[in-house]
């Protein structure tokens, strides 16, 4: 780092005094090795004049993966509204976990950000950057580990030596053996972690064996690669262990904890709730059918063909809606692919209500994207009125005809549309209190918060409702 550069930007931005920008000095020294053992972009950051802005001034990018940025970010401003994890922590002092930022490349990122004080006051923040979507396997990250091997271990062993401590800074659990297995240096996350599994003595001066989270002792490690990983089970508690052997003369081996319990328990939660998703869609499911079921024998049983229409039509509507909630059932989520729902409703339609002396053809064209429970439910009435009208009114004068199911989508609104070729009405002779376009009206202002045009002539009849997305 260009100390100079780190002065120059202090003094212009800032109100840190000599003193603060030596510390500052002296800790970015530290950064780019760090980049190498966090595998990550690492920067200091400093307050500026301005409340809601931080100045980069130190910058550092790990030589074992590719860096999130094309170009330095060194002067430039982090704002509040983009990277609160670094606001939030100068100006309380704490240190903030895994927030999402926007970096100045507009890139989404997660933050961890520690204080960097001198004398009670703080004056930056080193900042832990990665990708808040990436997902490394561990051949792939084992590799990189083996890349930086050598960087890697010249920095631990400084680390011991360095007043500004680089590993105070890590939210891993760092600990350094020496060429017996004894602890020759610990960071006070590792004294916590080793609290929390009952440990009373300090660490240091405790052989490996007796540290050990899994079944290995220290003769096995140092004959193992030269990095390793593995995750590691203790009652309720989850750790992933990262083990490195060293070169040096003085330090044999590196262990690096990190607690992923929160994370271990936060995956059962999901699981749990995925199961109890699918169990309550299932069940919905099995009543929709067994009521469906119901009025299909009190329609056989009635002699009036009125009343077997309106039995088939609400049996219809519940099927629709029955078919909706068994595809949630196989999600496990409380979302649905909405080209499915529709592609559901066509299949009960044309099951239930195609005539067999016509060849009508229905088809589901268009954009696909998931759906709420709700919305999907709503849509799949909407739909199976919309077509069950078509199907059974349209084309009473033709042999044949064609209904198509339009699927569009867009930033805020998508649409839907249902079209047909059939022989089209007049609008204004349309019952006003028609039960099917009561029930689609209804849905689409007051469950979709939309809004629905109907047009029709003798080429045909077109339907077109919208929803927020």
């Amino acid at each position: 780092m260009n100390n100079e550069n780190i002065y120059n930007l202090c003094k212009i931005h800032t109100n840190l005094d000599e003193d603060d920008i030596c510390k500052i000095q002296q800790m970015s020294l530290c950064v780019k090795n760090l980049a190498v053992i966090a595998n990550a972009d690492i920067f200091i950051d400093c307050p500026t004049r301005d409340a809601d802005e931080a100045i980069v001034v130190a910058q550092a990018k790990s030589s074992c993966r590719p860096s999130l940025y094309k170009n330095s970010v060194v002067g430039e401003l982090a704002l509040r509204n983009n990277e609160p994890a670094v606001l939030r922590t100068l100006d309380i002092g704490i240190a903030s976990k895994d927030l999402k930022a926007v970096t100045q490349e507009h890139i989404n990122v997660r933050q961890t950000v520690s204080p960097i004080d001198n004398k009670g006051k703080i004056i930056g923040v080193l900042i832990v950057e990665k990708d808040i979507t990436e997902k490394i396997n561990k051949n792939k990250h084992m590799q990189m580990m083996e890349q930086g091997y050598e960087q890697l271990a010249n920095t631990l062993v400084s680390l011991t030596e360095n007043e500004n401590n680089i590993a105070y800074h890590l939210d891993e659990a760092v600990i350094i053996f020496d060429e017996e297995g004894v602890v020759r240096f610990n960071n006070p996350i590792a004294d916590f972690l080793y609290k929390k599994l009952g440990y009373k003595d300090k660490l240091l001066g405790m052989d490996y064996d007796n540290l050990a989270l899994d079944d290995t002792n220290f003769m096995e490690v140092m004959s193992a690669p030269k990095s390793n990983e593995c995750e590691v089970h203790l009652g309720k508690l989850y750790y992933n262990v990262k083990r490195i052997i060293l070169t040096g003369k003085n330090s044999k081996l590196v262990t690096m904890i990190r607690d992923i319990t929160m994370m271990k328990d936060k995956e059962k939660e999901l699981i749990l709730k995925s199961v109890a998703i699918k169990e309550i869609h299932h069940r919905v499911k099995n009543n929709l059918q067994t009521i469906a079921s119901l009025l299909r024998l009190q329609a056989r049983r009635s002699d009036n063909q009125q009343t077997k229409d309106a039995l088939n039509e609400s049996m219809n509507r519940i099927l629709s809606m029955a078919a909706t909630h068994e595809l949630l059932s196989k999600e496990g989520l409380d979302e649905v692919s909405i080209q499915e729902v529709i592609t559901n409703i066509r299949n009960n339609a044309v099951r239930y209500f195609n005539v067999t002396d016509k060849n009508i053809e229905v088809n589901v064209i268009g954009d696909n994207f998931k759906v709420s429970s709700d919305k999907a439910t709503s849509i799949a009435l909407i739909v199976n009125e919309l077509l069950q009208n078509s199907m059974q009114y349209a084309f009473i004068n033709k042999p044949c005809g064609n209904i198509d199911l339009i699927i569009e989508t867009s930033k805020i609104y998508s649409t839907i549309v249902v079209v047909d070729n059939g022989t089209g009405f007049d609008i204004n002779n349309v019952r006003k209190n028609s039960l099917g376009l009561s029930i689609v009206n209804s849905l689409v202002q007051d469950k979709l918060d939309g809004n629905i045009n109907i047009a029709s002539n003798s080429e045909g009849t077109k339907v077109v409702f919208d929803f927020k997305n």
